[in-house]
């Protein structure tokens, strides 16, 4: 199948296109520094992972960088690590738009929006996706941003979706025949968005821990979106 005769793209961001597992390994890092306790990437990244899906479900309208500011000190206690303060807790939540991009994101995207348009279905809140949009993403312009703070819940949530294709349909004429979702998560972006009918492109990212299921649904795959990128010019 040709990947050209779509016309837009919609991105999930923090783990397909900034290396959101790295950033909260990053920011984890106040706390695990006060401990003699050693922990594996894959246990942090587990129980984090865990405790965030957990708190979508229960508050499905609070911002992002508030819930992971109230999982903050709930992740700590889960890990027997002393409980951050409150500045702390506060400062893992701000530290979203720090999260640093994938190497390839930046070119990949300013190579993809000469052929599609780009928009974000995201499930953080406004503000640190634009954080992040003038930090590591280097103001690449989007054609749309939509997050969970717009729509009120988080993906897989098929709200998200289905707002979101109601969106692009209408500023754009985008139907969902047309639309690529392009995302790392299985959990979050591809089985959804198989359910409301819109094709999905998997942007691997080898090594990514969170999103993951046993049995992969994807229309196209890449190991990066840079790969992806390669691959549309090449038709």
């Amino acid at each position: 199948m040709a990947l050209t005769p779509y016309r837009l793209l919609c991105f999930d961001v923090y783990g397909t296109l900034i290396d959101w597992e790295s950033g909260i390994i990053t920011a984890l890092a106040p706390i695990l520094s006060k401990s003699t306790k050693h922990f594996t990437r894959a246990h942090l990244l587990t129980t984090y992972y865990a405790l965030e899906s957990a708190q979508q479900i229960a508050t499905p309208d609070l911002p992002y960088s508030a819930l992971l500011s109230k999982i903050h000190p709930i992740l700590a206690a889960r890990l027997g690590l002393d409980l951050p303060t409150e500045e702390e807790s506060r400062a893992f939540g701000d530290s979203i738009g720090t999260w640093p991009a994938f190497p390839d994101t930046v070119d990949a995207l300013r190579r993809l929006s000469k052929h599609y348009k780009l928009v974000v279905l995201s499930n953080v809140d406004r503000a640190s996706f634009a954080k992040s949009n003038a930090g590591s993403l280097q103001g690449v312009p989007f054609d749309m941003v939509l997050t969970a703070e717009d729509i009120g819940s988080y993906k897989p949530d098929l709200r998200n979706f289905e707002y979101m294709l109601e969106a692009v349909k209408r500023e754009f004429g985008v139907g969902r025949e047309q639309v690529l979702q392009t995302a790392q998560s299985q959990f979050h972006d591809h089985r959804s968005a198989r359910r409301v009918g819109i094709k999905s492109v998997w942007i691997e990212r080898p090594g990514a821990v969170m999103g993951n299921v046993e049995e992969p649904i994807f229309d196209w795959r890449f190991g990066t979106l840079g790969e992806m990128a390669d691959a549309v010019d090449a038709e």
